[in-house]
């Protein structure tokens, strides 16, 4: 279904109607990559409301319920803290305002790493719970077997590797990876065992160029990169980042605006104007019956 708006009078607020147009689909997301090439890249973006859905829904392929919502929303230090009631409350609210995208919702940490049944038990809840179309797990090689338990029951799942923001006690930090032989070694079979468990696609995060650049070309899945390569198959970002509602971002982030400053001068006005008494003026103005 696509999009279009219509005012609700009972709230004034836009609400999205659906016109004919059907869904993308996970096997549609798979087709785009066609004997190891990707001629029109994926577009994806995290939304976490349902009005951010609704204004990304149309230019993306896929919108991502990211567990960055941890930090973005809710200013945690970092995903660790994400809970399942949060991500199926976030992943509802998006499939609500989209017609058009793939919606994937990340498991957060501690959902599914026990064993391939605690992360059934899980993503089956966030699939009832949101209406998403995929989930996304972190991890390569060593979650390949749940990925695997996953999507021979029915679980759509994208992949995630290189720098993982879960593992961050691990890691050390969200430097680059890939800088070693042997991390890329591992990082390449990392991207190997996730697509050959059954994978739809595989998020690439933090690598070298030259190593995301190898695995769009020998990877049979789409590989969707952020801060990896133009090369890969897709790109995702923050969309609160690329709009430049953070003053800080990663280096790999470009800002296609500047939502911070504009609401920061749009707040000033309204501040100004309710000082002035300016504001409400008669348009805003209820008055009696004549």
């Amino acid at each position: 279904m696509s999009t279009t708006f219509t005012i609700d009078t009972s709230t004034s607020r836009a609400h999205p109607t659906p016109a004919p147009m059907k869904r993308l689909t996970v096997p549609a997301i798979q087709r785009r990559k066609f004997e190891g090439k990707t001629a029109e890249p994926l577009v994806m973006l995290t939304a976490y409301t349902v009005r951010m859905a609704q204004l990304l829904d149309p230019h993306c392929d896929l919108l991502l319920v990211g567990d960055s919502l941890g930090q973005v929303v809710y200013g945690l230090p970092s995903t660790l803290p994400v809970t399942l009631d949060m991500m199926c409350a976030h992943g509802a609210a998006v499939v609500r305002g989209s017609y058009h995208a793939v919606v994937v919702v990340d498991m957060p940490f501690g959902s599914y790493e026990a064993a391939p049944e605690q992360a059934f038990a899980s993503a089956s809840r966030i699939l009832a719970e949101t209406g998403c179309a995929a989930v996304k797990l972190e991890g390569g090689t060593a979650m390949a077997p749940t990925i695997r338990f996953l999507t021979e029951r029915g679980v759509p799942v994208m992949a995630h590797i290189g720098l993982t923001p879960q593992a961050i006690n691990t890691l050390g930090g969200y430097g680059a990876r890939g800088r070693s032989q042997e991390e890329e070694a591992r990082i390449k079979g990392d991207a190997q065992a996730v697509a050959a468990a059954g994978a739809f696609s595989v998020v690439v995060e933090g690598v070298v160029e030259p190593i995301a650049r190898s695995l769009a070309e020998t990877t049979d899945i789409p590989v969707i990169g952020i801060g990896a390569s133009a090369a890969c198959d897709g790109q995702v970002l923050v969309a609160e980042d690329m709009l430049g509602l953070f003053e800080r971002t990663p280096r790999f982030v470009k800002k296609f605006d500047d939502m911070a400053g504009r609401i920061t001068d749009a707040v000033g006005r309204y501040a100004e104007e309710v000082r002035n008494r300016t504001f409400p003026g008669i348009e805003q103005t209820y008055l009696p019956k004549t």
